[in-house]
C-alpha cells in the first residue's frame, strides 16, 4: 500500500494510475514524458530539451567543478614533482600525508560554515567567496618556499573545495527543472571528473617533460584561470528562484523562473505553477517557525534551523539519507585510488604509472557521461541498485588479483603471470571506477532534493561535510591498511562497505526523479517513501 504522503504525489503524477500496489511503482513512472502532452492536474511537464539559458548557468557554474576536480587531482603529480624545492630537501611520509590531507580537513571545515552563509547572502555570493579562496590558494602554492607554506595554501584551497563542493549542487538543483535536474547536477559532476582528467594529463606533461623545479608551481597556479573566468560570468547568473522567494524578491524569482522555462507551448502556466509551488513552501516555513517561537519571531535564528532539522521527522529523513549517500560515496574506497593509484600501479610493475592512472580518471569521465545521459530516465535509486552491485565484484575480484599477485611474487613465477595478475587488477578497478561513475559518484550531490527549503542549506552543508570527514578517513587509513591487513583484505574492506550500502539504499531511499523539489520532499513525510 502506498503511504498517505505519496499518494497524493502519485496521483498529482498520474490520475489514471489507479492500479499501483507499491510505493516503489513509483520508479516504473515514465521520466520522458512528451513534453506536448496534454497536462496533468493543471501541470505542465518540462520534460524537453533544456532552455540556452540553463544550459549557460550549468556549464558557468560547473567551472566550481572543473576547480573541484582539478585542485584535488593535481597534487599527486605535485607530491612527485617537488624534489628539494621546499625547505632544500626531500618530502618526508610525515610531509606529503600533512599536504594531502589538510585539503580535505578543511573542505570539511568549509561545508557546514558556507551553508550558513548560503542562507543568509544567498548562494550566488559563496561561490565568488569560494572562487575568491580558489585564487589566493592557487596563487600562495605556486610561491610556496617551505612545506608549511604549501600546506597554508592546500587548506586555503581545502576551504575553497569545500563550499564549491556544498554550494555548486545546490544552486543547479534550485535552478534546474524537475524532468532535468538529475542530469544538470551530474554535468557538475562531470565537470569535476574532466578537472581530474586534465590535472593527470598536466601532471604528467610536467613530470616527463617540464622543468622538475618550476612545472609544479605552474601546475599549482594554472587553478587560478577557471576561478577567475568564473569569477567574471558571475556578474551575468542570477540568483536561485527560491531564495530570491524566501529574500521577499518575488519579482526577481518569477524572471528567473520565466528564462528556466524557455519557450515551452506550456512555459507561462509552468511558470506560475512552480512559482506557486515555491510560495507556499515557503509560506507554510514560515508558519511553522512562527508557531515554534511562540511570538512570530524568530528568536533563535541559526539554532532555530538545528532544531528544525533534527527534531522535524521528515528533515531528519532527509539528513540520514543524505549523509548515509555521502559517507558511502567515500568509504567506498574510490578516492584512495585517486589519492594513490600511482603508487598502486607502481607496485603491480606498470612502467608508466601515471599514464595508467589516467586510464582510470578516464574512466570515470566516461562513464560519469554515461550517467548524464541515463539520471533522469532510470532515477536516482534504480541506478544505485543497479551500480553499486558491480563496484562490489570489482572490489573483490581486484582482492583476488592482489592475493594472486602476491602469492606469485613469493613462489618466484615468471614475468608473464605476474603481469597477467597485474592487468586483471587494472580491469577489475575500472570496473569499479565505471560502475561508481554510474551511480554513487553523481547520486548523492542531488542530495538537496530531501530537503524542504527552510533546512535545505543547513541539511546539505552537513552532509557535504560527512563527505568529507569520510574522505579524510580513507585518505589518512588506505596506506596503513594496506600494511596492516595487506592490500587483498583491504579491497575486501572496501566490498563489504558496498554490500551494506546497497542493503541501506534499498531500504531507506525513495525515486525523486521527476519531482519537483517541493513534491520531492513531501516523499519522506510520514516515513521513508519506499513503501
Amino acid at each position: 500500500m502506498a503511504s498517505q504522503a505519496e499518494a497524493p504525489l502519485l496521483a498529482r503524477r498520474d490520475d489514471d494510475d489507479d492500479d499501483d500496489d507499491n510505493d516503489n511503482d513509483f520508479d516504473e513512472a515514465p521520466l520522458d514524458d512528451d513534453p506536448n502532452a496534454p497536462m496533468k492536474d493543471g501541470k505542465a511537464r518540462q520534460a524537453g530539451r533544456l532552455s540556452f539559458f540553463v544550459w549557460l548557468l550549468t556549464l558557468s557554474a560547473g567551472i566550481s567543478g572543473l576547480l573541484f576536480g582539478y585542485d584535488t587531482g593535481v597534487i599527486s603529480a605535485t607530491l612527485v614533482s617537488i624534489g628539494t624545492s621546499l625547505s632544500n630537501r626531500e618530502l618526508t611520509s610525515l610531509d606529503k600525508s600533512i599536504i594531502t590531507s589538510s585539503t580535505s580537513l578543511f573542505a570539511l571545515v568549509a561545508s557546514p560554515l558556507s551553508s550558513i552563509l548560503a542562507d543568509r547572502l544567498g548562494r550566488k555570493p559563496v561561490i565568488l567567496v569560494a572562487d575568491i579562496l580558489f585564487i589566493f590558494g592557487a596563487i600562495l602554492q605556486a610561491f610556496s618556499v617551505s612545506v608549511p607554506h604549501l600546506v597554508v595554501g592546500r587548506s586555503i584551497v581545502g576551504l575553497a573545495i569545500g563550499a564549491a563542493s556544498f554550494v555548486t549542487p545546490l544552486y543547479l538543483a534550485e535552478l534546474a527543472p524537475a524532468a532535468h535536474r538529475g542530469m544538470v547536477v551530474t554535468m557538475n559532476v562531470l565537470s569535476i571528473t574532466l578537472g581530474q582528467v586534465v590535472a593527470y594529463v598536466i601532471g604528467w606533461a610536467f613530470a616527463e617533460h617540464g622543468n622538475q623545479a618550476t612545472g609544479w608551481r605552474l601546475m599549482v597556479g594554472l587553478g587560478a584561470v577557471p576561478a577567475i573566468l568564473q569569477c567574471l560570468l558571475l556578474f551575468f547568473m542570477p540568483e536561485t528562484p527560491r531564495w530570491l522567494v524566501k529574500a521577499k524578491r518575488s519579482d526577481e524569482a518569477r524572471a528567473v523562473i520565466q528564462k528556466t522555462c524557455g519557450s515551452d507551448p506550456f512555459a507561462m502556466q509552468e511558470v506560475d505553477v512552480i512559482f506557486k509551488d515555491i510560495e507556499i513552501e515557503v509560506r507554510d516555513e514560515e508558519d511553522s517557525v512562527s508557531m515554534g517561537n511562540g511570538d512570530g519571531k524568530n528568536r533563535y535564528g541559526w539554532l532555530n534551523g538545528w532544531r528544525e532539522l533534527l527534531f522535524v521527522p521528515k528533515n531528519r529523513r532527509a539528513l540520514t539519507i543524505a549523509c548515509l549517500l555521502q559517507g558511502l560515496q567515500q568509504l567506498c574506497g574510490f578516492n584512495s585510488l585517486m589519492y594513490f593509484s600511482a603508487t598502486i600501479f607502481l607496485m603491480l610493475g606498470f612502467t608508466v604509472p601515471t599514464l595508467t592512472s589516467l586510464s582510470v580518471a578516464s574512466t570515470n569521465f566516461v562513464f560519469t557521461v554515461v550517467a548524464l545521459l541515463l539520471i533522469d530516465r532510470i532515477g536516482r535509486r534504480r541506478i544505485l541498485l543497479y551500480s553499486i552491485p558491480f563496484m562490489a565484484v570489482g572490489l573483490l575480484a581486484t582482492a583476488l588479483g592482489f592475493r594472486a599477485s602476491g602469492m606469485l611474487s613469493i613462489a618466484a613465477r615468471d614475468t608473464e603471470l605476474t603481469q597477467g595478475a597485474a592487468i586483471f587488477i587494472l580491469v577489475n578497478i575500472m570496473v569499479y571506477v565505471a560502475a561508481y561513475a554510474l551511480g554513487l559518484g553523481n547520486v548523492p550531490w542531488m542530495q538537496s532534493e530531501l530537503f524542504p527549503l527552510n533546512v535545505r542549506s543547513l541539511g546539505s552543508g552537513l552532509a557535504t561535510a560527512t563527505n568529507w570527514l569520510a574522505n579524510f578517513i580513507v585518505g589518512l587509513t588506505f596506506l596503513p591498511l594496506m600494511d596492516a591487513l595487506t592490500a587483498s583484505w583491504t579491497f575486501v574492506l572496501y566490498g563489504i562497505v558496498c554490500v551494506a550500502g546497497w542493503i541501506a539504499v534499498w531500504w531507506i531511499y525513495p525515486e525523486t526523479a521527476g519531482l519537483s523539489l517541493e513534491e520531492a520532499t513531501g516523499l519522506l513525510e510520514h516515513g521513508w517513501g519506499v513503501r
